[in-house]
């Protein structure tokens, strides 16, 4: 007799998400620099009937809360393993902007890790979109 496997923490979380039937999560991420693009794309999502969940800080505008040094690069950690929860919650990821960075590139290659879908408001900066490429003209030479 076989015993029917426990569910993986990840099947589990999609299983409440069907259950509570919540619409598809979107996270959005991007360089800082790309906050009023990040706003607006939050707005086209929402609109859509997604939940949005975005980065909430914009480190690079002064603020008391990360004024220190040494404090803001302890928020910096804690704002990183934020967004990584953010990503493992969402069922899918867009990317803002024009450029990435390294923070992005690490949390696009996390999500795509984790095998969530990744948009992107500028397709020509998916990191993976240029090593596609070339394979593709490796194949066919």
């Amino acid at each position: 007799m076989s015993y029917p496997q426990p569910l993986t923490p990840e099947e589990a979380l999609a299983d409440a998400k069907e259950r509570l039937s919540l619409p598809r999560i979107v996270v959005i991420c991007g360089s800082t620099r790309f906050m009023t693009e990040m706003t607006e794309a939050d707005l086209r999502e929402t609109t859509a009937g997604k939940i949005v969940v975005k980065p909430g800080c914009d480190m690079k505008k002064p603020h008391e809360l990360w004024s220190d040094p040494v404090e803001a690069e302890a928020l910096k950690a804690r704002l990183d393993d934020l967004h990584r929860a953010k990503i493992r919650l969402a069922d899918e990821v867009l990317v803002v902007g024009d450029y990435i960075g390294d923070s992005t590139r690490a949390e696009i290659a996390y999500a795509r890790s984790l095998g969530k879908p990744v948009r992107f408001t500028h397709p020509e900066v998916d990191p993976d979109a240029l090593t596609y490429a070339q394979n593709r003209l490796r194949g066919s030479s």
